[in-house]
């Protein structure tokens, strides 16, 4: 049985089967207005997440990410320019699941702005979304993947 390294939510390590692992496509967008970054608090963490998440069977990727901003964030977004793939090996301790992720982040424009916080499920592990000033934010703001997310703002600003 080979076994596999992998990042908790709580940025620890965690060694499982590899046959344990999902394989999880998943989508999420970089959305700036008025120099700020649309984010949801983590509820686990009090960091913060981009707006995003798995991508369904059969569903369009473009399609999944307008309908999880939309579920997350109550806001509407027109999908823009493709920034960037990766992958992540993660578990996510509240379900007890080994993750094998892979992820597509884009660009979008909001085409609303005002938000409202949805009703999460508890096992989202999300507290609310809001704008945050992107000035203030460093990549030890982010939950998970800060450089990256940091490094997609500044390739943004030019």
């Amino acid at each position: 049985m080979s076994l596999i390294e992998l990042r908790t939510l709580y940025n620890q390590t965690k060694v499982v089967p590899v046959e344990s692992l999902i394989q999880r496509p998943s989508v999420y967008g970089v959305i700036r207005h008025n120099g700020k970054l649309l984010v949801a608090e983590g509820a686990f963490t009090g960091r913060y997440v981009l707006p995003g998440g798995g991508i369904e069977k059969g569903e369009d990727v473009k399609a999944a990410l307008i309908r999880e901003v939309r579920e997350e964030t109550s806001i509407e977004v027109e999908v823009g320019e493709f920034l960037h793939f990766m992958t992540d090996l993660f578990y996510y301790d509240p379900l007890d699941l080994a993750m094998q992720g892979f992820m597509f982040f884009y660009a979008c424009k909001p085409l609303t702005t005002e938000l409202v916080t949805p009703d999460y499920p508890a096992i989202e592990g999300l507290v609310k979304p809001l704008w945050v000033d992107i000035d203030q934010l460093s990549a030890e703001s982010f939950q998970a993947h800060g450089e990256t997310i940091m490094e997609l703002l500044r390739r943004g600003e030019t």
